[in-house]
């Protein structure tokens, strides 16, 4: 595809659930099970701006209506958890910008704060490990046979069954939350590294074997040189997955991070604030991945030349 449409469908990938959404917010006849109460009329239960069931609110008009007694009123409405798209752009902007009502509540940006930390720690050290003992896998049949078949065993176990046992080890503040990041990315990442180097092309070792390069040789001048684009790209990839992570390790130990505000806000029922909290972890995922392969471009030129031949 051309440039231009390449960038017109990239745009269309992110209007088309946004438009979407608005239909189903502004257009009454589509789906709006709801009815936001204007005027009780007669009924004693109703008040204004409550949301009652569509068949709920047509019943108790029939039966103002054959009383004889004032009608109820009311306009179509969605359900409380499912704002409509101007709300959570108001919630985006207030919840950075107000200060928030209860004590036991954080701002938006503290708690984002809080998980990218964790995040951070948890990937890094996840990788710190698990990269050099891919590569070693994906070098040497010896330590593939020493590493991979007890990971490809553990690989199985749910990270968040770990969460009680890290909690009773670390303590009940941010290493447990880390310690699950790590699980949830380690075993996986020493796999798909080994795999990624085991990709790399047989004869670029042939020609260094030929020129007389020993071991060590073979690992540091040919082996990782030759990987480092797959391998980067690896890391993008798993850092995704580092953040679907988070949600579960944010729910053991002390309450923190973004999690804990998407419950809080949950719990009192803002869910224009939810939908705001959930977005901005999509935009920073995204946003992160564009700059990691915006530097891609620059780390591995002969990437993008090998690519536009």
């Amino acid at each position: 595809m051309p440039a231009k449409s390449r960038f017109f469908v990239t745009i269309l990938s992110f209007l088309l659930p946004v438009l979407l959404w608005s239909l189903i917010s502004y257009v009454p006849w589509l789906w709006h099970p709801k009815v936001e109460i204007s005027d009780p009329g007669a009924v004693a239960y109703f008040k204004q701006g409550m949301l009652v069931d569509t068949e709920l609110f047509d019943k108790e008009t029939l039966k103002q209506e054959a009383s004889g007694k004032a009608l109820p009123e009311g306009r179509p409405a969605n359900p409380i958890y499912l704002p409509a798209p101007h709300e959570v752009v108001v919630a985006f902007y207030t919840a950075f910008t107000t200060e928030p009502k209860r004590r036991s509540e954080k701002w938006l940006h503290e708690s984002l704060w809080q998980s990218i930390q964790v995040i951070f720690w948890g990937f890094f050290l996840s990788s710190l490990v698990g990269v050099p003992l891919g590569i070693l896998a994906g070098t040497y049949d010896f330590f593939s046979r020493l590493f991979e078949p007890f990971i490809e065993f553990f690989r199985y176990l749910p990270a968040p069954v770990f969460g009680a046992l890290a909690v009773a080890i670390l303590g009940i503040h941010e290493a447990p939350k880390i310690a699950i990041i790590f699980i949830g990315t380690f075993f996986q990442q020493v796999l798909i590294v080994s795999n990624t180097t085991r990709k790399l092309d047989p004869s670029l070792l042939e020609a260094a074997q030929t020129l007389g390069a020993n071991n060590k040789a073979l690992l540091l001048k040919v082996v990782i040189p030759g990987i480092l684009p797959d391998l980067y790209r690896d890391l993008r990839i798993l850092l995704g997955w580092a953040w679907t992570y988070l949600i579960v390790a944010e729910l053991i130990g002390a309450s923190s991070g973004i999690t804990w505000f998407i419950t809080q806000q949950a719990r009192y029922k803002n869910f224009d604030n939810v939908f705001a909290a959930i977005m901005i972890i999509g935009i920073i995922g995204l946003t992160t991945d564009l700059i990691l392969a915006a530097l891609s471009k620059r780390i591995f030129p002969w990437q993008r030349n090998a690519a536009g031949a």
